[in-house]
């Protein structure tokens, strides 16, 4: 039996097509200056088909149901969709999009790698545990680091969790500078492990995440869609379908 076309709302089509408000898109809708396959449609609530020909003011719009992009986050501005005292990651989207949000948390003090989407079922992939999707996060710390802490890293640390850390990888650069991997996601994680080998982090920027890797042509703040390579090898380290298809979260 074939599954059932998905259908949307009209004003959640315009809302993410337009780049509108869903408030401005119902108001575009009822003022009679979007059509539907040709004929004018005045109700917000219509079901359509993301195939549908929808047209405003005589222009076709394009419907994109799953959207990715990559952010620099800067530093000062919070992982979250919403916040009653900071500034959030979203705030810095020029897409008012609903459903948007970031994938994972980066502290308000970090900077760097961060998807934004709206693919709840690839978040979930990329997050889980199960998955261990390497993120990797340059560091400058209080001291330098040797072998001691090294093995440390590669051992896994007890950073007062029920268990320990995973291993992860310490990689000294220059001077006080370190490369940092990690295969989870815990609250301050980069940080707490640092701690727990005498060492503070002082500056803190995530790289990559999984194949995904920081354009360090965006600065802080800027953001572009994903290219099409850079979506399909993300999509294959989380296991999810690139047809367009969306398997089951674990």
């Amino acid at each position: 039996m074939e599954e059932k076309e998905k259908q949307i709302r009209l004003d959640k089509y315009i809302c993410k097509a337009a780049g509108l408000t869903r408030s401005d898109a119902r108001k575009q809708i009822k003022a009679g200056r979007v059509t539907v396959d040709g004929s004018p449609e005045k109700k917000p609530d219509r079901k359509v088909s993301p195939q549908a020909r929808v047209s405003l003011d005589g222009k076709t719009l394009g419907y994109q149901e799953y959207i990715y992009l990559m952010l620099h986050k800067p530093q000062g501005v919070v992982s979250a969709t919403e916040d009653d005292r900071d500034r959030t990651v979203l705030d810095l989207i020029d897409r008012p999009d609903p459903d948007l949000f970031p994938v994972g948390r980066l502290d308000k003090d970090t900077e760097g790698l961060l998807l934004i989407t709206n693919d709840g079922a690839l978040a979930h992939r990329l997050l889980s545990p199960r998955r261990h999707v390497d993120k990797t996060y340059f560091a400058r710390l209080d001291g330098p680091v040797g072998d001691k802490e090294i093995e440390a890293f590669r051992q896994g640390l007890d950073i007062g969790e029920k268990k320990r850390t995973m291993p992860a990888k310490l990689e000294p650069l220059e001077e006080n500078d370190v490369r940092i991997t990690i295969r989870e996601g815990k609250f301050h994680q980069v940080k707490r492990m640092a701690h727990k080998v005498g060492r503070e982090v002082l500056y803190l920027k995530r790289l990559s995440m999984g194949p995904l890797v920081l354009d360090e042509t965006l600065k802080p703040g800027g953001y572009r869609e994903l290219t099409g390579e850079e979506l399909a090898n993300l999509l294959e380290a989380a296991g999810t379908k690139t047809n367009g298809e969306r398997t089951k979260p674990e």
